[in-house]
C-alpha cells in the first residue's frame, strides 16, 4: 500500500532547479517512479525534453547515476550496463546478492519511433531492466513535430491544421500492444494523475526479473496548447475517457487496474487542447466521431481481453 506520509519522508532524487517547463508532467512522473523504489537505481535517457532540461553539462538534477544516450539507443545503453553488472557478479567482483535496478527512459519520439529497434532488441534478449516511455505525443523538444504517438486530428508543426489537412491524418501507434507481442514478463500503462496506480506498478515491475515496460502519458502544455497548470487534469481526463486506459499485462494476462465509474466522452478531453481546436469547426465533426469510435472499440477490446484471463 502506497502511503503519502511514508513518501513525504523519502529523499527526492530529482533535484529542483532543472530547466523543464513549468507544469511539465515528465518531472512529476520521474519523481513518482523514484519515490516508489527502495532499490539503488541507474538511469539512462535518450535525448529529449527530460534529458536536455535535467542534465545540461556540467549540471545535473539527478541524484542517481544517470547516462545520456543518443536519441535511438537508451534501451541499448541500459542493456550494456546491465550486462556488465551481471558479468561482474559472475567474476566475483560484485557480491551475488547485490541488487541494482536499471531504468531506461525515452519520450515517444525516442521510443515509438527512433528507439524502437533498440527497445525491441533489448526486450527480445531478456535483459533485466525496465523501460519507461513518457509519452507527450509529439517531438516536443525539437519543435512539436508529429510522432507516431500523435493522435489523429492533432495539429503539430509538421502536420498543421489548415486548408490542406485537418491535422494528423493517421491513427496513433499502439506501442503498448507492440511491446506485449514480445511476451515479456510485465508491462503496463500508467498516468501521473493516478499516482498510487503508477507507483504500485513500478514496485511490481521491480520485483520481477527480466524486461519490463511502462508507457506513461505525459501531457505537455506547450505542445498540447493548454494552460500551464492543467497537466494532471488532462492526464486524468485521458484516463476517464478511456483514451489512455490503465492496465497491466503480467505473464500474458491482462488486468485493468482502473475502470471509470462513468466513461466520459472524448470531447471532454479534446476541447481543453488547442491542438484539437480546429476539430470543433464546421466540417470536422467526422474526425471527432472517428476518434470516439476508436476509443470505444479499443476499450471494449481491452475489456474482452481481460475477461479471458
Amino acid at each position: 500500500m502506497i502511503k503519502l506520509k511514508e513518501l513525504s519522508e523519502k529523499q527526492d532524487l530529482l533535484a529542483g532547479g532543472h530547466r523543464l517547463c513549468a507544469g511539465c508532467t515528465a518531472s512529476i512522473i520521474m519523481r513518482q517512479l523514484m519515490l516508489a523504489s527502495d532499490y539503488d537505481m541507474i538511469f539512462t535517457s535518450s535525448t529529449g525534453c527530460l534529458e536536455v532540461a535535467t542534465s545540461i553539462y556540467p549540471y545535473t538534477a539527478w541524484k542517481t547515476p544517470f547516462f545520456h544516450s543518443a536519441f535511438e539507443n537508451s534501451a541499448a545503453t541500459t542493456a550494456g550496463i546491465e550486462s556488465m553488472f551481471q558479468s561482474l557478479k559472475r567474476q566475483g567482483k560484485i557480491p551475488k546478492d547485490r541488487q541494482i535496478k536499471f531504468v531506461a527512459i525515452g519520450g515517444d519520439g525516442g521510443t515509438y519511433d527512433i528507439g524502437l529497434q533498440a527497445l525491441s532488441g533489448a526486450l527480445e534478449r531478456g535483459h533485466d531492466f525496465m523501460y519507461v516511455c513518457y509519452d507527450n505525443e509529439a517531438y516536443m523538444n525539437t519543435g512539436i513535430q508529429r510522432s507516431s504517438a500523435t493522435p489523429m486530428g492533432a495539429s503539430t508543426t509538421t502536420c498543421p491544421a489548415g486548408t490542406c489537412m485537418p491535422g494528423k491524418k493517421q491513427r496513433r501507434k499502439d506501442l503498448t500492444a507492440i511491446v506485449a507481442a514480445h511476451n515479456i514478463p510485465y508491462l503496463a500503462q500508467a498516468s501521473p494523475s493516478h499516482y498510487r496506480d503508477l507507483m504500485e506498478k513500478v514496485r511490481k515491475a521491480f520485483s520481477i526479473e527480466g524486461p519490463k515496460f511502462m508507457n506513461i502519458i505525459a501531457p505537455c502544455h506547450r505542445g498540447w496548447r493548454t494552460k500551464i497548470d492543467e497537466g494532471i487534469k488532462l492526464a486524468r481526463l485521458a484516463v476517464e475517457t478511456c483514451f489512455w486506459p490503465l492496465y497491466e499485462i503480467e505473464e500474458g494476462k491482462v488486468n485493468i487496474t482502473y475502470k471509470p465509474k462513468e466513461k466520459l466522452p472524448l470531447t471532454d478531453w479534446l476541447k481543453m487542447q488547442g491542438r484539437f481546436a480546429h476539430l470543433f469547426s464546421p466540417g470536422n465533426q467526422h474526425i471527432i466521431d472517428t476518434l470516439q469510435a476508436q476509443v470505444n472499440k479499443d476499450w471494449e477490446s481491452l475489456l474482452e481481453r481481460e475477461s479471458k484471463k
